[in-house]
């Protein structure tokens, strides 16, 4: 081979080499900032705690109304749910809440600012289609709604939360979708809310606990 080939050669592996550095870095600067970014103040235990008031919920509703299929029941449908979640935003809120205060610096304000808003739109307006459901005697698709809204919350926020949780918001997503056109003997079944939020809830528990002992 001439000697020029050669040095073309070489001067070609070299660029090669440093393009593949310079994409390595890229990387590694762009997976910091995501760490950076990533909010702090979620807690796990609330996160599986709203798990287990689901699947408290659930054993509630397999004793008083497994299907419901009155008005009345109906009702009591709504109702024991409606605290479950009421309790669940509680819990999380609280502890965001906790840390906010304990722990607070111009980051962690700006962070717990936006973490409380990109999530609260979705629960709002899950809450109000909720009660525009009951009123029309269609608690049937209350299941898909809840699931559907609470994985856009998840998608809003994906930024702050551990990596493991986005495809739980696309499963969110793709489950409430689905029991939107499910029959109403199947969506409104004791089991499915728990099945849902319950191993939902205790998943994204352990994905913050686990985000939290690689970062230690």
């Amino acid at each position: 081979m001439p000697f020029w080939r050669h040095r073309e050669t070489l001067w070609y592996k070299v660029e090669v080499t440093e393009l593949e550095r310079a994409l390595l870095d890229i990387a590694e600067v762009r997976d910091r900032l995501a760490m950076a970014q990533r909010f702090r103040g979620y807690s796990a235990v609330a996160a599986a705690l709203s798990g287990a008031f689901a699947i408290v919920a659930g054993i509630v509703q397999a004793l008083v109304v497994p299907v419901p299929q009155t008005a009345h029941e109906d009702r009591l449908y709504f109702a024991i749910w409606m605290m479950c979640c009421a309790a669940a935003v509680l819990v999380n809120y609280g502890a965001i809440a906790h840390w906010a205060v304990s722990d607070e610096s111009v980051r962690d304000r700006w962070q717990t600012r936006t973490v409380g808003l990109s999530i609260l739109p979705a629960i709002l307006f899950g809450a109000a289609l909720s009660f525009a459901l009951l009123s029309l005697d269609r608690i049937a698709l209350l299941p898909g709604i809840w699931c559907g809204c609470y994985g856009v919350g998840l998608f809003a926020s994906r930024t702050m939360i551990p990596r493991g949780v986005v495809p739980l918001a696309a499963l969110f997503l793709a489950v409430g979708a689905a029991l939107l056109f499910a029959p109403a003997s199947f969506t409104l079944s004791w089991w499915v809310l728990p099945l849902c939020f319950g191993s939902g809830q205790i998943a994204i528990g352990y994905f913050i606990f686990r985000d939290r002992m690689n970062e230690a």
